[in-house]
């Protein structure tokens, strides 16, 4: 342990900075160093840490309960490719007007929507009607 003013004294002999590293001990830690390339290597260290995280984005598809097969198998393919990017994938089934009355056909095309998927995905919230909308949310199977 050196008292401040020798630091300082030594860190002005070898042309460097004296930088308190760890300020928060008792007492606080301090290095003889270029301060210039202490700030590089800290940024450059968070900046690599934020490359390797991976955030996931919750994307959504929109289906009506008398959705055409070929729609529907374009909108399954949009699924499994949000899955396979590690997204979690909100399915939704809008019904309109008199379609409040056929709210197990919505029903029935979540569960369909659920087995094509269940390679792939997990479901995170089972299908659940909210107003006038049935939603599910799915997760990829990866990602856990």
């Amino acid at each position: 342990m050196v008292d401040r003013e020798a630091a300082l004294e030594e860190a002005q002999k070898a042309n460097l900075d004296l930088v308190e590293v760890s300020p928060d001990a008792n007492p606080p830690v301090c290095r003889i160093m270029d301060y210039g390339k202490y700030r590089y290597t800290v940024e450059k260290r968070a900046k690599s840490g934020k490359k390797k995280q991976r955030s996931t984005t919750l994307k959504e598809i929109k289906m009506r309960p008398n959705i055409g097969e070929h729609d529907y198998q374009f909108k399954v393919k949009q699924v499994q490719n949000f899955l396979q990017d590690d997204n979690r994938v909100k399915v939704t089934v809008m019904f309109r007007g008199r379609e409040m009355k056929f709210v197990e056909l919505g029903q029935e095309l979540l569960d369909r929507v659920i087995s094509e998927t269940k390679e792939s995905a997990k479901v995170e919230r089972k299908p659940k009607l909210e107003g006038r909308n049935m939603t599910l949310i799915l997760i990829s199977n990866k990602s856990n």
